[in-house]
């Protein structure tokens, strides 16, 4: 199989390949200033410059364990990763700066995938499985300390990602009998549906810079509800914030590494993705 990194318009639904590799590689970051990508490849992380080229590995210290859950501070100085290198293999929640180096370790408790950072850049909002619950939804300070549970139910939360403005934290869930899209308000509170169709098991739901679209992926009814495995054919999905129904924009060979993490452009008129091919 082919990785292939790509970028697409979202007001042309042009696709551009910038970079194309026989190794498998996930999740690409767009770096808030545009100039290069973020992906996660062999448990290890790698920048890309953003017109494509060769891909240089960030320094993680001793953790080289990494899944696809990583993202980069508004403020472009820090990375947060997700790493199991732990004896118990467990995912934890570390930062690095930007430019690679020391990680600090944030979440003392696994497992734990990071998937937000909030606007202002003080606070984490990640997945984790606490007790006997599965996977819900928490939010700790960027500099550690106590974390918050943001939802709690007995399914499956994943995949919380900040509103720009930081009022809400979109989510996908499987609290209504299938895996739809979610928001909250982002110290908790009641959960909003955003998608019901019967068809499709909808995850990680990324809201644009300017506030106005998200873009997600979509699995078939051939995917267990709380599964988002790799090797799909799925759809990328585009609906407005303010409402109504969701529009397919491409269709792809992926899944799991496609879109699991912020991807935007700073500007808002494009997204980076990695789909798969023989």
């Amino acid at each position: 199989m082919q990785s292939l990194l790509e970028v697409m318009d979202i007001a042309s639904g042009d696709r551009q390949t910038v970079y194309r590799t026989p190794d498998h590689i996930e999740a690409p970051n767009w770096s808030r200033d545009g100039a290069y990508f973020l992906f996660n490849g062999n448990g290890l992380l790698y920048r890309l410059p953003a017109a494509g080229g060769t891909p240089v590995k960030i320094d993680t210290g001793p953790l080289a364990r990494l899944n696809n859950d990583h993202g980069i501070s508004p403020d472009g100085k820090w990375i947060a990763i997700s790493d199991k290198s732990d004896p118990d293999d467990k995912s934890r929640i570390s930062i690095l700066p930007a430019e690679g180096g020391a990680p600090r370790l944030v979440t003392r408790e696994g497992p734990s995938y990071w998937h937000g950072w909030s606007p202002d850049g003080k606070t984490l909002a990640y997945v984790a499985a606490r007790g006997n619950r599965i996977l819900n939804l928490y939010a700790c300070p960027a500099e550690g300390g106590l974390e918050t549970r943001l939802t709690d139910t007995d399914g499956l939360d994943d995949g919380p990602d900040y509103s720009p403005d930081g009022r809400f934290v979109y989510f996908n869930s499987t609290r209504s009998g299938n895996m739809k899209l979610w928001r909250i308000p982002s110290g908790g509170g009641d959960p909003e549906q955003l998608t019901f169709e019967d068809e499709t098991r909808d995850w990680f739901p990324h809201p644009s810079p300017d506030g106005r679209w998200i873009v997600f992926v979509s699995f078939g009814t051939d995917v267990a509800i709380s599964d988002h495995p790799p090797g799909k054919n799925v759809a990328l999905r585009l609906m407005r914030t303010s409402g109504g129904a969701p529009r397919v924009i491409a269709h792809l060979y992926g899944g799991q590494g496609t879109l699991n993490v912020p991807s935007w452009s700073p500007d808002g008129h494009r997204f980076a993705f990695v789909s798969y091919e023989a």
